[in-house]
């Protein structure tokens, strides 16, 4: 009985990234986000997942390290929830309400190497690294700037990627579509790290694991009798939507 302990050949990890990996083959061509004029099938977006993790890796983020975003409900919001543990690391989803302080006191508790920024919040993650120590590295700053409002906004700045290394769309450019994505070495590996309010006291972290996420997201869909290929208006921010409290 011994012989059947769990190896490679008779057992996977449990992971959130299977289901998109499965979407990609078995609905292609099938529309998986639709927001503004921006229109994507399953494939493209698990293509535009593979270039980010890909991109991800050419900066040094490796196992373990992690990776915060700080966005609303764009489209890059929800291709990092996929693209991140993709390259290994721990995805931290920051709540856009924060101040400064807290969302400086978050990333240096993380110890987070990177930060994808939407750029209605530039001057809040601007602030909140003014507020690190001088002896403290501070983490690379990426832009999103995939709204349409972006451009308006560009006009009335010198310019809107100053102390930003890139922006998202430049680390899909540069991403390699063929790159093999970072299996976790056990389902039990953590994927998300995610931080209570604060409002009582301060914040408290929360670590779920790819078997974890990939057991609520299987349970889900059938607590709410999710049927074939629905649409769905997503209105909670995706900042949410993992939280433990």
């Amino acid at each position: 009985m011994d012989e059947l302990k769990p190896s490679p050949v008779n057992s996977t990890p449990l992971t959130p990234i299977a289901f998109l990996e499965r979407a990609a083959i078995a609905y292609a061509d099938c529309p998986s986000i639709i927001y503004n004029d921006t229109t994507y099938t399953w494939s493209q977006t698990n293509r535009r997942c593979l270039e980010v993790a890909s991109s991800l890796s050419s900066y040094g983020i490796e196992t373990g390290h992690v990776v915060s975003v700080l966005a609303p409900n764009v489209p890059a919001t929800y291709e990092l929830q996929f693209a991140v543990p993709m390259a290994g690391a721990i995805l931290h989803n920051i709540n856009t309400r924060l101040d400064a302080r807290n969302v400086c006191i978050l990333l240096r508790h993380s110890e987070s190497k990177l930060v994808f920024v939407d750029y209605l919040s530039r001057e809040l993650i601007l602030e909140a690294v003014s507020l690190f120590p001088t002896d403290t590295k501070r983490p690379t700053l990426v832009l999103i700037t995939d709204d349409a409002g972006a451009d308006a906004d560009q006009s009335s700045s010198a310019s809107l990627t100053d102390h930003f290394s890139c922006s998202y769309e430049d680390m899909v450019d540069k991403g390699d579509p063929g790159f093999k994505w970072v299996q976790p070495q056990s389902e039990w590996d953590p994927v998300v790290l995610n931080y209570t309010s604060g409002t009582t006291s301060s914040p408290k972290g929360v670590v779920q694991s790819h078997r974890g996420i990939f057991i609520v997201s299987a349970a889900a869909l059938i607590d709410w009798g999710v049927p074939k290929q629905p649409v769905y208006l997503w209105a909670l921010p995706i900042f949410h939507s993992r939280r433990l409290n």
